[in-house]
């Protein structure tokens, strides 16, 4: 016998879970724009900021193996309300103590909590799909995330960023999104099984694929976390350090779905040279230009458009390649990749950025694009009679490299 909700629109049955991300989104964006200028105020050097980054992708990490023993326990909705109290309960303990170490903790909590609540509401989003609705499923849930992104980092100018308000404001827009959720008739999905990830075997699958996988990890979390102090030294403004990441953040947003069609219909290894070339060329742009200038705001939003999508192209490429019995492990081991190359990203970039000025942290980022461009058209050449199997639609889960109960149809 079927359950009411069982003719219910799935769009409807996934509403409360959509408005509770966007709510938590908004209030993490927040945050994420906040901590980097706080703690250039509070003294903290690029190095440490860099560390407060690499801190948070270890818990990344940690969260991706963590979460699936929580959800077999206590099941999606009490995971998820778990987790958001406790990622709002650590946005009230940065003011309490501005040192370095404290944060780095509190980074690292926080990216546990973060790894377990975007598996858990992209398992959620998968569970109700069909295989003619999952694509516009997973469209709206990514870009609602990039929105909802751009307009918490827009928020960092409602109150003097040298007070706690901030950080009161994240805590109690991050806490509200376990209200739709808490109050909603729409049935959690099963908890899922354990898989066991083989990073070695993905890179034996696709060389070229895992390895712009780290590369993006390198570069992607240098942007998030060092982003902020690179535009507000760039721009000595802090409504403009605001419009520059929102610009980087639209930017990816508009381009996430006509890049990934592109890559469906050619080779994704040129899609992903192309692509990643002009990041590099955008990136190099905005080292150079004044990012109060119209002209400056385009490099970014241009940068945006190219570095943020390139995991999904990269990622579908793995599964062109990769048997559909694999596609949990497959997602799990990406991640995994992804997560390992992000704690080693804003260290790095942070020690360039300390030794050649903020502007160096574009350059870092432009390298290790051009590094994925080498790597991929390398392996093209040396692989030339290289088959990839038939593509699989592309699919913006990816566009969120959190994607671990990721199935596809």
């Amino acid at each position: 016998m079927s359950s009411p909700s069982d003719s219910k629109s799935p769009y409807l049955l996934l509403s409360a879970l959509l408005i509770s991300e966007v709510l938590f989104v908004a209030g993490y964006g927040l945050q994420l724009m906040l901590l980097p200028i706080r703690g250039g105020m509070e003294g903290f050097s690029a190095l440490d900021l860099g560390l407060l980054g690499s801190g948070y992708y270890l818990g990344f990490v940690a969260g991706c193996l963590l979460t699936p023993l929580l959800l077999s326990r206590v099941g999606h909705t009490r995971t998820f309300a778990a987790l958001v109290s406790i990622t709002a309960a650590v946005s009230l303990c940065y003011p309490m103590l501005a040192q370095p170490q404290f944060w780095a903790l509190l980074r690292f909590i926080t990216g546990i909590c973060l790894a377990g609540l975007y598996l858990i509401i992209e398992s959620w989003i998968n569970d109700r799909a069909t295989s003619s609705t999952r694509g516009t499923m997973i469209s709206i849930y990514v870009a609602l995330n990039y929105v909802a992104t751009a307009v918490g980092q827009m928020m960092v100018t409602l109150y003097d960023t040298s007070s706690f308000m901030l950080f009161s404001v994240a805590a109690i827009v991050i806490s509200s999104a376990t209200v739709p959720l808490a109050l909603s008739r729409s049935p959690a999905p099963q908890p899922p099984k354990l898989v066991r990830l083989r990073p070695l075997h993905l890179f034996r699958l696709s060389p070229a694929g895992t390895t712009a996988i780290f590369l993006l990890g390198l570069a992607t979390s240098a942007l998030w976390a060092l982003g902020p102090v690179f535009a507000l030294a760039k721009t000595g403004d802090l409504t403009s350090a605001a419009q520059f990441m929102s610009a980087v953040v639209v930017g990816g947003a508009l381009a996430q779905w006509p890049l990934g069609k592109l890559s469906d219909r050619f080779d994704r290894r040129h899609v992903l040279i192309g692509i990643t070339l002009a990041a590099s060329i955008a990136g190099l742009g905005i080292s150079v230009l004044p990012l109060l200038a119209g002209l400056g705001l385009v490099f970014a939003a241009l940068f945006g458009a190219t570095v943020l999508p390139s995991y999904a192209v990269a990622s579908a490429h793995v599964f062109d390649v990769a048997d559909r019995s694999e596609y949990v492990q497959v997602s799990g081991g990406l991640l995994l990749l992804y997560g390992v190359g992000s704690t080693l990203g804003p260290s790095a970039a942070a020690m360039i950025m300390e030794w050649f000025g903020p502007s160096s942290l574009a350059v870092f980022i432009a390298l290790a694009q051009l590094g994925i461009v080498a790597f991929v058209a390398a392996r093209m050449w040396l692989n030339k009679a290289q088959v990839v199997g038939a593509k699989r639609t592309f699919d913006a889960t990816a566009a969120t490299p959190v994607g671990l109960f990721n199935r596809k149809p």
